[in-house]
């Protein structure tokens, strides 16, 4: 999930893994004008706030809060909602946190992050480790105490496999880092699901299986724009160990296996007529756009697909719950 938040960033010039502070993009590796001791408070707490990579998280509680209402249609209490989102909150924030030290080394070598609060040392790297620490536990604890033990569970386990089995093990390792380790950025609705009904059924895996089959995609079409970069830093993304053809090629594969797979929902009775329409229409998008990418390709068709699919897992999950409550 952490490329969702990298669209305002390509349109300022091509960005992927997010969370680069607000402001002029400095050169490979400059270090702050300033030490942070002496920088206004507000820029520090800007600094500290991009750490947490916040437009990741909004497409990541929409889902959550979604999948609440998937799970109890008459609707979770406000107070129950809240703390969901605080708590799924901190626990995303403490993992992006947490990322931005494990990385900042290749970060430096990359242009999109080369800007980072960590890379320019506008936060010195360990007070970043320590803040994502306390953020991780600190959301554990909430969530177990204000919400239930199951979701601070689930909670805790996309924390770790965002850091230990995505960033440190797979990202570095394979072509596939995103298929595998996207089930981190998955987690999210089943932490929905736990913290409405105090646990999880089987029909709690289908939420999870949308997000697992959407991030692909979602982050390989992004990934077609900024290979060099990656290339640079010797992470073997997919375009860059298998080449443009094949990864558009796998694009247009998992949007179709993605739209197959939102259909079952409906099948098995768990949605209605309503979910099955958007569902069906925003599918058909989706497969427009990634089989236009594989015939016609284009930076453009590249960032048109992944705009696409932001608004496209928003307007899906917004209809689950639609259809759910009505």
């Amino acid at each position: 999930m952490e490329s969702a938040t990298k669209t305002g960033d390509l349109v300022r010039g091509p960005a992927i893994e997010g969370g680069a502070a607000e402001g002029a993009a400095a050169p490979l590796g400059q270090a702050a004008l300033s030490p942070p001791s002496r920088r206004p408070l507000a820029e520090l707490a800007r600094d500290y706030l991009a750490l947490t990579k916040p437009r990741i998280i909004s497409l990541l509680l929409a889902t959550t809060v979604a999948t609440m209402f998937v799970a109890d249609p008459s609707g979770p209490g406000l107070i129950t909602i809240f703390c969901t989102m605080l708590g799924g909150y901190l626990a995303a924030g403490g993992a992006g946190a947490i990322n931005h030290y494990l990385e900042r080394d290749r970060d430096a070598r990359m242009a999109r992050t080369c800007a980072r609060p960590l890379v320019t040392g506008r936060i010195e790297p360990m007070h970043g480790l320590v803040f994502g620490i306390a953020l991780g536990v600190l959301s554990i604890v909430e969530l177990a105490v204000a919400v239930n033990v199951a979701a601070a569970a689930l909670a805790l386990a996309g924390l770790l496999g965002y850091v230990f089995v995505y960033t440190l093990w797979l990202k570095p390792l394979t072509p596939q880092n995103i298929v595998i380790g996207g089930a981190a950025g998955a987690v999210p609705p089943l932490v929905g699901w736990a913290a409405a009904t105090g646990g999880l059924t089987l029909d709690a895996l289908y939420p999870f299986a949308i997000v697992f089959l959407w991030t692909p995609p979602h982050f390989w079409a992004l990934s077609l724009l900024v290979k060099d970069d990656y290339d640079r830093a010797g992470i073997p993304m997919l375009p860059v160990a298998r080449g443009d053809l094949v990864t558009r090629r796998e694009i247009l594969v998992y949007a179709i296996a993605l739209v197959a797979l939102t259909v079952a929902p409906f099948l098995t009775g768990l949605f209605g007529p309503l979910y099955l329409a958007a569902a069906l229409v925003l599918g058909a998008g989706f497969i427009g756009l990634a089989t236009a990418l594989l015939v016609r390709p284009s930076a453009a068709a590249a960032v048109r697909l992944h705009l696409a699919s932001l608004a496209y897992l928003t307007l899906l999950f917004g209809a689950m719950a639609a259809d759910r409550v009505i």
